[in-house]
C-alpha cells in the first residue's frame, strides 16, 4: 500500500463553511421529546436515582428535616435546567401548611458562653410533652444571665464549653515509674490488663489459722448525721499501727516454717495484685522464691501504703510540671493528706476501753511495750490460708494472707459480735482542677448520697475495689465509709467528718462490677510464672503510662537497706477507661 502524504490528509479535511463536529442547533426536542443540553460545568452523577428524596420532601411542603448534608452543594448533570422538566399544577401547594395552636417554647442551640440548660421531666413543666419523655434542652446565647452548665463530667462549669471540645488534642501525661528500673535488670514477661481481664478462677471463702491482736468497739454515733450547724471534727489520734511487709513478718516466717501453704502475702499487697487492671498509677511488688516458697513483699515506702485520690478520674490531679498552681493539690499531696485521714479516721470512730474490747486469740505481735511509746492502735490480724489448686495439679497449691480487721460492733438484733473495717474517703475542693465532677458533699451528702457514691465509685475505683477486696480477704461483716472533707478547701491540715454508710463487702462489690475470681486467676498466673523460674529476686512494676504490666528478674541484693532504690512515688499511669 503506497504511502498517504501530509499533503493528501491536510486537503481532505472538511473546509471552514462546513465546520468538523455535530451540527449545531438550538432545537432542544428529539423526535417531539425534550431532553437536558449538556454543559460543560455539570458533573456526571447518577443517570437516575429513585431511592432519594427531592429537597422539598416527598410531600412537596418545602419540609426542612428532608434537607440534610447529602443536598448540600450537589451538582448532578443537566441540573442547571431542570425547569424543562417542570409539571405545571393548578395551585402552588408550598402556600399549604398546618396550624399548630399549642405553646411551644422556641429551642436554639446556644453553645456560646452564658448558656444554661433546662432540663424538663416528667414532674412539673413537662405537661405539654407526650408521654411525659424528660427532654434535654440548652437556651441562651452570648451575653445571657444565666449561670453554667453541666459538663460531660458532671462538674459545674461557668464557661461555654462544648461536651468532649477537644478532647482528642489533650496532651499525654507522662508520669514516673513508682521504683527506678535500673540497666541491670532483665525483663522477663510483659503483661497486658486485656489478657488479665480475661483469667477466671473460683476459690472456696478461705480459713483462719491463726488471730491476733484485739479490737474496740465501734461508736455508732458516728453512723448518725450531725446536728445542722454543726460539724463534727477529725482529731489526731497517735496510736502504734503496724504494717509489717511480708516477708518480715514472724508469724508467717513460722508458717512457712511448718510448710503450710507455697504463697505467702499481706492483704494490702495481694489486693493491689487482685485489682491491678483497674489500677492507673504506676506500683510495684517485691516477689522472693526460696527453698520452693514465693513472698509477695513491697519496698519500704512503697505507693502501695499510699491512699491515692481520684486515681481513675477522667480529669485526675495534676503535678506541678502539668500545670497544677496548688501544691496541696498535687497527687504526692493529697496521697499523704488521705493516708493521714484514714489512719485517724479509725482510731477515732471507736470507744477505747480496756474492759470492753475483743480479744483475739494471741497478742499483737509486733507491738513492743517497752519500745513503744504510743498506745496501740485498735487492729486485728487474720491469717487466713485460700486453696488455688486446679484439677491438673498434682500437690495442693495454697496460698496464707495477712488480713486486717479495724472495729468490732454489736449486731442490734442478734447481739453477736461482728467485724469492721474501717475506710474514709476525702474531699479536697469540689471545684478544684482534678476533683472529677464530684458533688458539694456538704449539701448533697444527705440528699443525695448514692449520687455521691457513684461518683467516688467512679473516680476511685481502684482505691475502692482494693478496701473490697481487704474486707473480704479478711471475712469482714462490714465495711465502713467515712465521708471526709477539708475544713476550708485551700487547707490540708484541718478536715471534719460528714457522715459515715455502713455496706455489706460483697454486695459493694457486686455494685462495682468486682469479679474475685477474676482476681484469683490474675494471681494464679502470677505465680505460675514465677514457679517455673529459679530462686531469687523479681518485680512485678506496673507501667506508669500504659495498662500493662512487667515483670523483671533483679539482683538478690537490690532493695536491701543502705542500697538507693529510689523515692516512691504515687504518680503515674494513663487513663484506660
Amino acid at each position: 500500500m503506497a504511502p498517504i502524504s501530509l499533503a493528501d490528509i491536510v486537503s481532505s479535511l472538511p473546509s471552514e463553511d462546513s465546520s468538523w463536529g455535530p451540527v449545531t442547533t438550538t432545537d432542544s426536542l428529539v423526535d417531539g421529546v425534550p431532553y437536558a443540553p449538556y454543559s460543560k460545568g455539570d458533573k456526571l452523577g447518577r443517570m437516575a436515582d429513585w431511592t432519594t428524596e427531592g429537597k422539598d420532601g416527598r410531600d412537596g411542603r418545602g419540609g426542612r428535616q428532608q434537607y440534610n448534608r447529602n443536598y448540600r452543594d450537589q451538582q448532578v448533570y443537566g441540573a442547571g435546567t431542570s425547569s424543562l422538566f417542570a409539571v405545571q399544577v393548578a395551585e402552588d401547594e408550598s402556600s399549604f401548611s398546618i396550624v399548630d395552636n399549642t405553646r411551644t417554647s422556641t429551642k436554639t442551640r446556644g453553645f456560646g458562653r452564658g448558656g444554661s440548660t433546662v432540663f424538663r421531666g416528667r414532674g412539673r413543666g413537662a405537661r405539654d410533652q407526650r408521654g411525659g419523655r424528660g427532654t434535654f434542652q440548652r437556651v441562651g446565647g452570648r451575653g445571657g444571665q444565666q449561670g453554667g452548665y453541666y459538663d460531660n463530667r458532671g462538674g459545674r462549669s461557668g464557661r461555654g464549653r462544648r461536651f468532649g471540645w477537644k478532647d482528642y488534642d489533650k496532651p499525654q501525661r507522662n508520669r514516673d515509674s513508682s521504683v527506678n528500673i535500673r540497666p541491670d535488670w532483665q525483663m522477663l514477661e510483659e503483661i497486658d490488663f486485656n489478657r488479665l481481664a480475661k483469667l477466671n478462677l473460683e476459690t472456696s471463702a478461705g480459713e483462719d489459722i491463726e488471730t491476733y491482736g484485739f479490737l474496740y468497739y465501734y461508736d455508732r454515733a458516728y453512723d448518725k448525721a450531725p446536728v445542722k450547724n454543726t460539724e463534727r471534727k477529725l482529731n489526731v489520734v497517735d496510736r502504734a499501727a503496724y504494717n509489717v511487709t511480708t516477708s518480715s513478718d514472724p508469724i508467717i516466717q513460722e508458717l512457712a516454717d511448718k510448710d503450710e501453704a507455697t504463697i505467702f502475702a499481706t492483704d494490702n499487697i495481694l489486693s493491689m495484685l487482685m485489682c491491678g487492671p483497674r489500677s492507673v498509677y504506676s506500683w510495684d511488688i517485691v516477689i522472693t522464691r526460696q527453698g520452693g516458697k514465693i513472698y509477695l513483699d513491697k519496698r519500704d515506702g512503697s505507693s502501695l501504703d499510699m491512699v491515692s485520690v481520684n486515681e481513675n478520674a477522667a480529669d485526675a490531679p495534676l503535678e506541678a510540671s502539668e500545670g497544677n498552681k496548688e501544691s496541696i493539690n498535687f497527687p504526692g499531696a493529697l496521697a499523704l493528706e488521705a493516708t493521714f485521714i484514714n489512719h485517724n479516721f479509725a482510731n477515732q470512730t471507736v470507744m477505747e476501753s480496756e474492759t470492753s474490747r475483743y480479744e483475739m486469740t494471741h497478742e499483737n505481735p509486733f507491738y513492743n511495750p517497752s519500745e513503744e511509746t504510743e498506745p496501740l492502735a485498735s487492729k486485728a490480724y487474720r491469717y487466713r490460708r485460700f486453696d488455688l489448686s486446679l484439677e491438673k495439679d498434682e500437690d495442693p497449691l495454697h496460698l496464707i494472707v495477712r488480713t486486717e480487721l479495724d472495729a468490732v460492733v454489736k449486731n442490734n438484733i442478734s447481739g453477736e459480735d461482728q467485724f469492721l473495717t474501717v475506710k474514709a474517703l476525702n474531699e479536697f475542693d469540689h471545684k478544684a482542677q482534678g476533683s472529677g465532677g464530684a458533688l458539694d458533699w456538704r449539701s448533697k451528702l444527705t440528699s443525695q448520697r448514692g449520687a455521691v457514691v457513684a461518683t467516688e465509685m467512679k473516680n476511685n475505683s481502684c482505691k475502692l475495689a482494693r478496701w473490697t477486696v481487704q474486707s473480704i480477704l479478711a471475712r469482714a461483716d462490714v465495711m465502713k465509709l467515712g465521708f471526709v472533707s477539708r475544713a476550708t478547701p485551700k487547707s490540708n491540715d484541718r478536715h471534719v467528718i460528714l457522715g459515715v454508710v455502713g455496706y455489706d463487702p460483697r454486695k459493694f462489690a457486686e455494685q462495682m462490677n468486682l469479679n474475685l475470681a477474676n482476681g484469683w486467676g490474675i494471681v494464679r498466673t502470677i505465680v505460675d510464672m514465677c514457679r517455673k523460674m529459679s530462686d531469687g529476686k523479681y518485680v512485678l512494676v506496673k507501667d506508669p503510662n500504659k495498662p500493662l504490666l512487667r515483670l523483671y528478674e533483679v539482683p538478690a541484693g537490690t532493695f536491701e537497706e543502705g542500697e538507693d532504690d529510689g523515692e516512691a512515688r504515687v504518680e503515674g499511669g494513663e487513663d484506660d477507661e
